[in-house]
């Protein structure tokens, strides 16, 4: 009997960990093969390398972001040919398989949650007896008729093999995404998540992992991430991954976890501030919202100060990235409330700040208790909220004008002088700001075209100067800064009108020639001679005090030059402020 186990990722550089559990459980009984798309890739593509492979069962591993397209796969497969068995799991087909079964009659079984006992024993009855009452944990058509069998006992994660030992997987480990596993289930009951359903946590074995871990970067793995839903439940299991992946991971490896900032311990912190090498972890933060009766209403436990403290001193110890998450559309989360909410997050400064949208997952508490709160929402995937009683589609609408250019403008840092300016000094929040400039940016109907980075640069500029906003002199020399430094080569044609003459121009760099001290130590070490100057640097004058204002803070309307040189050898782009 030929298997495959497949699914559709959101981007090439993602892997699926679900199917190589299975695959790995199965053997050897069974040699699954494995084949991986994307949500991009064109359906009848798919289709057509899989009927290629002549499979007798295919297993298809169901998300929100990929069952749409999953669907179509199966459809068009069963239409070629009747007699595949094609299989589902995953969480999103783990609830209401009733209703997948009467909607889609090319689904012969549904794998209802945690799938690699079931999967197996599935497949060895379909090789043999056909008797599908043997197996726990499935849906199924019996004679026409759908049934389903008891769910099945919870594994234990010590017996399981390792999903990484596949020589096949080895030459795409350096170019994608690894995801490891190290336990399974919260602790919390956020009603938003399908980790609420599961009570308790599991764990694999700790040495097994640290052996997968070194096996995976002995073969090229770059980018690692945890997929466990709280990395840090356990202080002591923490403390010894943290300890060992400081200890022997490769150079350029990247761990990524998410975490519980607020049951993270401050000497824990100081661990990691001092111990870890910069960039080699990065933390992910579900704040979601600040409203403690939201969070009340979700039974999220949050307390909001203790995970202040911990973004503010990771942030501090400069060592690691955090993106941090929040979700519009809670219960009684109205527009002021999240507008407070974000302002609350934004404060902290994370380096990067993810904005969704409630999606109401099937099985999840907000789904089933839905109608408390007048939810509005998609009956596709992915079920995302269109209103509710305190919050409006319009409302909804502008939050989502805020995701827009909170992504291009803060999460993509191509212009943190400005931006940081901007939601300081000229407008009344950050969240104001983003709101102002999202709106403006979607009535001109940049939301819907494509853009490059000078794009980025001229449509601030013309969005302050709608807005008349004041010091717009100052804000346009940041932006200058904020070009420049993100640029490896010499820009052929900046976004702003040149603002010095040839003959000024001339001027300034025949000073610096005979005067580089002027630039500072790091300029003089340069050693550029005046053809140098002209062929690898650009100069802007400035209308403030740029220096002064880096130190603290303070606009000096006293003219200034920015001289950036880029360094043909490194790549890189050097900035040097001085006094005219």
């Amino acid at each position: 009997m030929k298997v495959i186990c497949s699914t559709l990722n959101a981007k090439y550089i993602h892997t699926n960990l679900a199917i190589r559990f299975l695959k790995a459980y199965a053997a050897p009984e069974f040699d699954i093969i494995l084949k991986e798309y994307t949500i991009k890739d064109p359906v009848m593509n798919i289709v057509s390398d899989l009927h290629q492979q002549k499979p007798d069962v295919i297993g298809f591993s169901c998300y929100i972001w990929n069952i749409e397209e999953t669907l179509k796969v199966i459809n068009m497969l069963k239409k070629i040919d009747p007699s595949l068995i094609i299989v589902l799991g995953g969480p999103e087909v783990s609830y209401d398989t009733r209703e997948w079964m009467e909607k889609h009659p090319e689904i012969d079984f549904i794998v209802m949650g945690e799938g690699e006992q079931t999967f197996k024993q599935l497949l060895t009855e379909l090789d043999t007896n056909k008797n599908i009452d043997n197996v726990h944990g499935v849906a199924y058509r019996d004679n026409g008729t759908l049934a389903s069998t008891p769910q099945r006992n919870k594994l234990d994660l010590k017996e399981l093999p390792s999903p990484f030992r596949f020589p096949e997987d080895i030459p795409q480990l350096g170019k994608r995404v690894t995801y490891i596993e190290t336990s399974r289930g919260c602790p919390f009951s956020c009603q938003f998540c399908l980790s609420s359903i599961e009570v308790g946590v599991r764990y694999f074995d700790r040495e097994r992992i640290k052996e997968d871990i070194r096996y995976l970067m002995a073969n090229g793995a770059k980018t690692i991430k945890f997929v466990d839903r709280t990395f840090n439940i356990s202080r002591s299991y923490a403390m010894e991954m943290f300890r060992f992946l400081i200890d022997e991971h490769l150079p350029g490896t990247v761990f990524q976890f998410e975490i519980t900032a607020d049951i993270m311990r401050p000497e824990v912190i100081e661990f990691l501030n001092q111990e870890a090498p910069k960039g080699l972890f990065r933390f992910e933060i579900g704040v979601q919202s600040t409203n403690d009766y939201t969070n009340e209403l979700v039974r999220r436990k949050q307390n909001f100060e203790k995970l202040k403290r911990t973004v503010t001193m990771v942030k501090d110890g400069g060592k690691i990235d955090q993106h941090l998450d929040l979700i519009a559309g809670l219960p009684e989360e109205d527009y002021a409330s999240f507008r407070k909410t974000f302002n609350d997050v934004f404060e902290m400064r994370p380096e990067e700040l993810q904005l969704g949208f409630l999606k109401m997952l099937r099985g999840t508490g907000v789904r089933i208790r839905a109608s408390e709160h007048d939810y509005v929402y998609m009956d596709h995937s992915p079920y995302e909220i269109l209103s509710n009683n305190v919050l409006s589609f319009d409302d909804i609408v502008k939050i989502k004008q805020v995701e827009d250019v909170l992504e291009k403008y803060w999460n993509d840092h191509r212009m943190d002088h400005t931006v940081e300016y901007l939601v300081t000094h000229v407008f009344p929040s950050p969240f104001d700001f983003f709101q102002d400039f999202g709106s403006y940016w979607d009535e001109q109907g940049w939301s819907r075209i494509g853009h490059q980075l000078e794009d980025l640069f001229r449509r601030l500029h013309s969005f302050l100067v709608k807005r008349a906003v004041p010091n717009l002199d100052v804000i346009s020399g940041l932006m200058k800064y904020d070009y420049l430094k993100h640029h490896k080569y010499k820009p052929r044609k900046p976004w702003w009108e040149a603002g010095l003459e040839k003959s000024e121009r001339s001027k300034i760099y025949k000073r610096i020639s005979e005067t580089p001290q002027l630039l500072g130590p790091e300029f003089l070490k340069l050693e550029l001679d005046e053809k140098e100057l002209y062929k690898h640097t650009m100069l802007e004058l400035l209308s403030f005090d740029l220096t002064k204002y880096f130190l603290n803070g303070e606009i000096d309307h006293q003219a200034s030059g920015l001289l950036a040189y880029f360094d043909p050898t490194n790549l890189e782009t050097l900035l040097f402020p001085f006094k005219i």
